[in-house]
């Protein structure tokens, strides 16, 4: 317990030392601002913006959500027998097959509402 706080304390105290190194790093111009060009979003209006980055975020969720699947499929074929490594790699593979559907599903609740808001607002 007393290493948490200790380790939580240190990371306060880099946060709170370098806020205003980013400050001034800001203000000098030593830092781009222009984050919406780096990120391909450009000039976009917000809703477009907002959008694409739901979107990006979804698709890392799904490809973490692929990735376990994988690391259960794994865990599982190297199980040589152990049930217990293989109820193990099954818990993993269902947990990771009900987060892809999740993240499907919030991809498709994304798609209906932004078509929906671009019926009404046209």
């Amino acid at each position: 317990m007393k290493k948490q706080r200790y380790v939580f304390g240190l990371l306060l105290a880099v946060t709170v030392l370098t806020i205003p190194l980013m400050t001034h790093a800001l203000g000098n111009g030593l830092i781009d601002t222009n984050l919406g060009s780096t990120f391909g979003l450009g000039t976009a209006d917000l809703k477009s913006t907002v959008i694409k980055i739901i979107q990006w975020i979804l698709g890392l969720l799904g490809l973490i959500a692929v990735i376990f699947m994988l690391y259960g499929g794994f865990m599982w074929m190297t199980a040589g027998g152990n049930e217990e490594r293989v109820s193990t790699a099954k818990k993993i593979i269902t947990s990771a097959l009900i987060g892809l559907v999740v993240v499907l599903l919030a991809w498709a609740i994304v798609i209906f509402v932004v078509g929906t808001a671009t019926n009404v607002t046209t």
